[in-house]
């Protein structure tokens, strides 16, 4: 883990996407300035198009930022050398909208990925993975592979991915929008038990409800702006 300190940081950050013809197109996020510490919870909330998903990629190194400033567990990730970001990326666990399971790995194989990719020993891999499988309630579907899993099963399944390995930061896109009720709440107390752990957590959601059930700050996003940010 980091030392104690800011986790995630952008000063006045612009970014836009490149353009078909060439150059780059309109900013979709616009002079945006935000500091979140060592072991937060935080909300990113606001309305589809607001910016949310691609915050989140700027805070994974995915992407760099067109303007701006951003540093992520002690690495500006702007000038940062392009072999530095995979060290950074191992620290940080992701769960993308699109989910990003490997088809032609068993949800077992797709769990341990990240602790693989670690080179931790397997014996330590079988063990966490068949924990984390346990808690979310896929220990009878680790050899399927995920064509074979219902929607619900497969946001399960990458979530367990993203916190397998105890990563230092966590970002979230919308990670409990193909399950029920049940497993909603499930999931957000796994991810309030990391928080308590120690691993800093981010949210991006459309669920007032679920924002709701984990009282935390929040940020709003409108149009690529951050509207108000409750520390």
């Amino acid at each position: 883990m980091e030392p104690s300190g800011t986790v995630v940081r952008f000063d006045e950050v612009g970014f836009a996407y490149p353009a078909p013809g060439g150059g780059r197109g309109p900013e979709v996020l616009r002079g945006m300035s935000l500091a979140l510490d060592d072991g937060s919870f935080t909300w990113l909330l606001g309305p589809s198009g607001a910016g949310k998903t691609s915050a989140l990629r700027l805070m994974h190194a995915a992407l760099r930022p067109t303007r701006g400033a951003v540093e992520v567990l002690g690495v500006a990730t702007g000038p940062a050398a392009r072999g530095a970001l995979p060290v950074l990326r191992r620290k940080i666990g992701v769960v993308h909208q699109d989910l990003r399971l490997l088809p032609h790995l068993s949800t077992f194989d797709n769990v341990a990925l990240p602790l693989r990719l670690a080179r931790r020993p397997e014996a330590r891999v079988a063990q966490e993975v068949t924990e984390m499988l346990t808690w979310i309630g896929l220990e009878h579907r680790a050899q399927a592979r995920p064509e074979e899993l219902s929607g619900g099963e497969q946001q399960r399944a990458a979530i367990a991915r993203a916190v397998v390995s105890r990563p230092a930061l966590l970002l979230a896109d919308e990670p409990t929008g193909n399950v029920d009720a049940a497993q909603a709440r499930r999931l957000l107390a796994l991810f309030a038990e990391m928080n308590r752990l120690g691993t800093t957590i981010v949210i991006a959601t459309h669920s007032e409800d679920l924002v709701g059930r984990f009282p935390a700050p929040m940020m709003r996003l409108e149009r690529g702006r951050i509207l108000d940010h409750d520390e």
